[in-house]
């Protein structure tokens, strides 16, 4: 369950990063980078759910 643990607060780091990059820009950013925010925000909602009904796999 750790390696999952491990798996979302990387993917929640990413994020913020990205998002703290987005807010400093003088500019919108790139549909790159929104897709990629959008992506990490289903991810992590996905990640999230199967943590908490405890439906991974143990490794």
């Amino acid at each position: 369950m750790t390696d999952y643990k491990g798996l979302l607060d990387r993917m929640k780091v990413a994020q913020v990063e990205l998002l703290a990059a987005a807010a400093r820009s003088q500019t919108l950013p790139s549909d790159g980078a929104l897709r990629k925010i959008a992506d990490l925000e289903v991810a992590i909602g996905a990640l999230e759910h199967l943590i908490d009904d405890d439906a991974l796999p143990s490794r």
